[in-house]
């Protein structure tokens, strides 16, 4: 059973910059489709960017193209989101995830989820 762990939230000023992990246990991230989304009070949970196997390449929803990068290291079993430029409508729980589907952009792909990592921007 995949189990992923999410770590690197925090308080940052507009403008910084923070890096989130996401580290698996109990199988390796190899063969999956690693996620980020977020949700923030009151909201749905959205889809940030993806990561796919095999050099497949990310993709990003508008809000975190240019800003945000994700990458992956399958030998540590982690992947990481690499958050630049941050806003005040950033703030959010982030959450990794991983899927057994290409290139999947939607909560309903993804089978295996972490607890949330909290991400506030203060002015």
């Amino acid at each position: 059973q995949l189990q992923l762990r999410e770590s690197g939230g925090g308080t940052v000023q507009v403008g910084g910059s923070l890096r989130l992990s996401c580290t698996a246990s109990g199988s390796t991230l190899g063969s999956y489709t690693m996620g980020w989304f977020r949700q923030a009070p009151g909201e749905e949970r959205t889809f940030v960017g993806n990561i796919n196997w095999g050099g497949g390449g990310a993709d990003y929803a508008d809000s975190a193209k240019g800003r945000f990068a994700i990458s992956r290291d399958d030998a540590k079993n982690t992947v990481y989101l690499q958050m630049n430029n941050l806003k005040l409508e950033d703030t959010a729980v982030y959450f990794c995830a991983a899927s057994s589907y290409f290139q999947a952009d939607a909560v309903a792909w993804y089978k295996y989820w972490g607890q949330g990592t909290q991400v506030t921007v203060a002015s």
